[in-house]
């Protein structure tokens, strides 16, 4: 008996793989792939070359949702996928996410700055209208009222299609929820939120209650905690070699470390890589649409985007539950 060749076997294995339907983002009319490219490192530590591929790749394993900010690099992050669409000519395949409120230019929620802010960046990406916009940031000097008027103004005006919150408490999104009700204007359908196996209760409790009540979609941010989720970093060796190991040090403790054992056991057994288990926990999780992943290099798009095509066992979710909760 002949031994198959190595793209006999990936060809089969993507011919047996499950069918990854889109999933909605909240109550809105987009629909993505249920992975996220985040465009932090865009124009940063990535260059444009890179960039490109990992662009490339990200489109070519299935993905449809770039997120990025107008403070990523300056605004540069913005620019370089910008020019890629361009480039490419893909625009209609995408759906772009951006956010406002954190760049030096123009800072914070009121309405100039929102305005300003949008318009800033839809010249950097060279679209005419952001699918999915984030208020990067929870302003509290400025009242709801005026955030949400310019953001509904944006909308009625085809430049911005849907909006979400990113910091926000449940108790803010219920605030924002109920002004919007009152002022009959567009209401927030998403949530990026800080969430990962090893930090779930910033999110899990009274926030994920509230997300479901008012039917948004959550889009978790640092979805595999700087990277330890990779498994990558198992010593304070580790730390220091890497550029992230300053944030992902505080999860390397014994709590860290069990959890990540436990995702090399499932990872084993399923035989993908951890990153590929982390990720696929979180989309087993009630409301979310689609975490929220950077690389620094296309090869490692592989493992984060078979996350939606390894569901985890019943067996592997409670062992997963159990020893993060």
């Amino acid at each position: 008996m002949t031994e198959s060749s190595p793209s006999a076997t990936a060809a089969t294995a993507l011919s047996t793989a499950p069918v990854v339907l889109p999933r909605r983002v909240g109550p809105s009319a987009l629909q993505v792939f249920p992975m996220a490219l985040s465009g932090t490192v865009f124009g940063w530590t990535a260059d444009a070359p890179t960039t490109t591929a990992v662009l490339d790749r990200f489109v070519e394993l299935g993905g449809t949702l770039i997120d990025t900010a107008d403070s990523y690099a300056g605004g540069r992050s913005e620019i370089m996928i910008g020019n890629w669409m361009r480039s490419h000519g893909n625009r209609d395949a995408l759906t772009i996410a951006t956010k406002v409120g954190k760049s030096a230019d123009h800072p914070g929620l009121s309405a100039p700055s929102i305005r300003a802010a949008v318009e800033a960046s839809l010249r950097r990406l060279r679209i005419e209208r952001i699918d999915l916009l984030f208020l990067h940031v929870d302003d509290p000097t400025v009242p709801f009222d005026e955030t949400l008027l310019a953001v509904d103004e944006l909308i009625r005006a085809g430049l911005v299609g849907a909006f979400g919150g990113s910091d926000h408490t449940g108790e803010r999104l219920l605030e924002a929820r109920i002004a919007a009700g009152q002022l009959g204007v567009a209401h927030m359908v998403a949530l990026q939120k800080h969430y990962n196996l090893v930090h779930r209760d910033e999110y899990e409790g009274d926030l994920a209650r509230v997300a479901a009540q008012l039917d948004v979609g959550v889009l978790p941010r640092f979805a595999l905690a700087a990277g330890f989720l990779t498994g990558k970093y198992r010593s304070r060796a580790d730390l220091e070699r890497e550029r992230r190991g300053a944030e992902a040090s505080r999860y390397l403790n014994r709590r860290g470390l069990r959890i990540l054992h436990a995702v090399d056991r499932v990872a084993e057994e399923l035989g993908v890589e951890p990153a590929t288990v982390a990720l696929s926990w979180l989309l087993s999780r009630p409301r979310v649409v689609a975490p929220v992943v950077s690389v620094s290099a296309p090869a490692q798009l592989d493992a984060i985007m078979a996350a939606p095509r390894t569901p985890l066992s019943r067996h592997h979710l409670t062992e997963l539950d159990r020893v993060s909760a």
